[in-house]
Formats: structure tokens, C-alpha cells, sequence
């Protein structure tokens, strides 16, 4: 689908306008710096877009606060002493150099033991523990399907896994395809849990509207919570939001 992209000055903001072949009007800030983006109808011109990034102006500053004042990681160098998170637990990492297969053990609720050849530099030594949070994601996906599939009332075809810049999640609603952030393996069971529910209500309700925060709260009635602690501290490098 073709889109159109131009750029729309309110007040100080930079608002950049991507008008493609949709229905409704969506705003939406993003990470790491709160940039600020409408997806819009074609037809709409840029007073009524104008217009509606106004109506919305102190939801916007909202949002870019809570960005600016996030904690964030630096990039990790992948060597011993450093913090890495899983399962919404904080770990030091232990880098042993060896020969052999790589592999990756958490040692007690402390340590995360990556276990690397003498020629593993910094990008191999993350793609060694990228991949093990991968396995261990695809793992707790199957039981928490099995779970939630009858309670909601719908069928997901396939759940796949991938690094993404601003996402938690998402769904291909015509493919009944949901993906998941890898970085989730680093956050709490209940934000996992919570970000496949919210995919899932997607399956049944495409737009974060009225009707999807009901089924939401019908659900899951604790989901706001669970939406806060994904959203809280520590974020990735990039940062995400939900």
C-alpha cells in the first residue's frame, strides 16, 4: 500500500504525516524521544490533522515527559560484571571463555554464566545470548496459549518472535499471526503474559478503542498494571513503549 510523507509544524512540535489508505485518524508517540506521527486518510488535509494534534496537545506532552525521564541502559559490551534482566529479574553477567560450543546457564537467581570461545567478540557473545532468550521465549509461548485461546474465543495461527524498535507486540489480525518483542524474555511473566492477552483482544477488536479496553478489563482486569511495569524502567537502548 502506498503511503504519502510530509512533515506538519504545531506549535513547537514536528509532526510527521503519513497518509495512506485507512479510515481513521491515528496519533501516536514514540520512543526514544517522543517524536510525534499521525497516520491519516488520504483526504484529510492538514487543518483538520492540525486541528486534532491540538485537541491532543497535553496527552502529547504527557507521553514525551515520561520519555525524557525513563531510565535507560546504555548499550551492553557483553563482558563479566555487567546487569542484564530476565524474567523481570536482574542477573550479573559471568563471561567464561572456553573452547567448545558456546551456552549460556543461569547460575542461581544471580548469575547468567555465558560460556564463549576465545575468538567470540562483543557481537558474537550477543548473539550467543540473543539466542538463548529466544529459545527461552519460544518455550513459555505454547502453555500460555493453551491457556488463554478458550478464554478469549479465538485461534492464533502462528506466534513468531523478533527484535523490534518500538513494539511490544503485534498482529497481523487477516493471518491471525501474532509477534512478540524478544526483548519481553527480559521483562516480568505477568508483561509477557499481558502483551499476548493484548494481541490476542486484537484478534476480536482492532482498534484501541472503548469496546477493546472492555474486553480488556472483562479478560484481564489487572492490565493496567501489567502495562505500567512493561513501560516502567529499566528500558532497552532503543526504548519501547506500549
Amino acid at each position: 500500500m502506498s503511503t504519502e510523507r510530509s512533515l506538519l509544524i504545531v506549535q513547537d512540535l514536528e509532526i510527521t504525516v503519513i497518509r495512506k489508505n485507512i479510515k481513521n485518524l491515528h496519533l501516536g508517540v514514540y520512543p526514544p524521544d517522543g517524536r510525534v506521527r499521525v497516520s491519516a486518510p488520504r483526504h484529510l488535509d492538514d487543518e483538520v490533522i492540525r486541528l486534532v494534534v491540538i485537541s491532543r496537545l497535553g496527552w502529547i506532552r504527557r507521553q514525551q515527559r515520561r520519555f525524557a525521564e525513563q531510565e535507560r541502559q546504555s548499550r551492553r559490551e557483553m563482558v563479566s560484571g555487567e546487569s542484564h534482566y530476565f524474567a523481570g529479574r536482574r542477573y550479573r553477567l559471568d563471561v567464561i571463555i572456553r573452547p567448545g560450543r558456546p551456552a549460556v546457564r543461569l547460575r542461581g537467581n544471580t548469575h547468567i554464566e555465558l560460556s564463549v570461545p576465545p575468538n567470540a567478540d562483543r557481537a558474537a557473545r550477543e548473539r550467543i545470548l540473543e539466542r538463548w532468550y529466544r529459545a527461552q521465549l519460544r518455550e513459555r509461548i505454547p502453555p500460555l496459549l493453551e491457556k488463554w485461546q478458550p478464554v478469549i474465543g479465538v485461534q492464533v495461527h502462528e506466534v513468531r518472535i523478533k527484535k523490534m524498535k518500538t513494539l511490544w507486540g503485534s498482529c497481523n489480525i487477516e493471518a491471525r499471526r501474532i509477534w512478540l518483542n524478544l526483548e519481553l524474555m527480559k521483562k516480568s511473566p505477568q508483561c509477557l503474559e499481558y502483551v499476548l492477552v493484548h494481541e490476542m483482544v486484537h484478534l476480536l477488536e482492532r482498534r484501541h478503542n472503548e469496546r477493546f479496553q472492555k474486553l480488556m478489563d472483562r479478560f484481564l482486569p489487572d492490565w493496567r498494571t501489567r502495562r505500567d511495569e512493561l513501560n516502567r524502567a529499566p528500558l532497552g537502548h532503543a526504548g519501547w513503549r506500549y
